[in-house]
């Protein structure tokens, strides 16, 4: 049962994967149990949470679902099957404005909780056609707003939302995940445990120093403020300089890691192609 995303709901973990799994635990990680009802049985590749009960989940088919009760019962929002551009994460900075970004630059945008969703259109400087992929999109403190991308590129807006631009950071690799620090610091990673990293904004890009070079799938920062990167053949790497430089190992097992959460008594919790996972 792979697993491709997990946050929490207030005190409750929730994650989701393939065939439309959806796993919850109230235990901090220790058990799950699968959601009492979900719509899709396609794999699901990004979930959120605004608040403790409401969440919006995303995947193949560009389904969209929501719940409202923590993540026990799902509804559909949205789906396409008349073309399979899989959606691959969402961000909703509050409880009725959010994002879902992914295959051939597919952007989609509400108002209202996901009740409708208006599609905007994301194109890079100098490209021909839509086929830019947008990965990962987070935001920061000040409600500016960032997507990891294919190609070394970063799409920014400082506006909430209205515009968009593409930053270059020099890479030419793919960018599968992006975190943004509590100092505002922001880091993305991707193919080969690269991590890039800006203390201006994402103005400016600056390589930090990983050890391990298996692709980083995802990123979290501890309460010690320590930030701890997971990726595919059982890369585990953490850095205690605000991304500056990465140490790391592989696990033994090699199982490819697809998510990690901050647990509530700050242990961490791992997801894997396997399932959840132990540290």
């Amino acid at each position: 049962m792979k697993i491709l995303s997990a946050t929490l709901a207030g005190k409750r973990m929730v994650a989701v994967g393939d065939h439309g799994v959806i796993l919850l635990s109230d235990d901090n990680g220790v058990t799950f149990r699968q959601a009492k009802s979900v719509p899709v049985s396609s794999t699901l590749t990004s979930v959120t949470f605004s608040d403790p009960q409401r969440g919006w989940a995303v995947g193949h088919w560009g389904a969209i679902i929501r719940t409202t009760d923590g993540g026990e019962n799902w509804t559909l929002q949205r789906s396409d099957t008349k073309a399979d551009q899989p959606l691959f994460s969402v961000y909703f900075r509050n409880s009725t404005e959010g994002w879902a970004v992914g295959l051939w630059s597919l952007m989609l945008h509400t108002t209202d909780g996901g009740a409708t969703w208006s599609k905007l259109t994301l194109s890079p400087p100098g490209a021909k056609k839509l086929d830019r992929n947008l990965y990962s999109i987070f935001g920061d403190r000040h409600d500016n707003l960032f997507i990891a991308c294919e190609q070394g590129s970063i799409a920014r807006s400082t506006d909430g939302g209205q515009t968009w631009n593409f930053v270059d950071t020099g890479y030419t690799g793919s960018f599968w995940t992006g975190l943004a620090l509590q100092d505002g610091t922001l880091l993305v990673a991707g193919l080969r445990g690269t991590v890039y990293r800006s203390t201006d904004g994402g103005d400016t890009w600056v390589r930090s120093r990983t050890m391990v070079r298996s692709s980083v799938t995802d990123m979290v920062q501890m309460p010690d403020m320590s930030v701890i990167a997971v990726g595919l053949d059982g890369a585990f790497s953490f850095s205690k300089d605000d991304g500056v430089s990465f140490a790391g190992k592989q696990r033994t097992d090699r199982t490819a890691l697809t998510a990690v959460v901050d647990g509530h008594d700050g242990r961490i919790v791992l997801f894997s192609a396997n399932g959840p996972a132990s540290p």
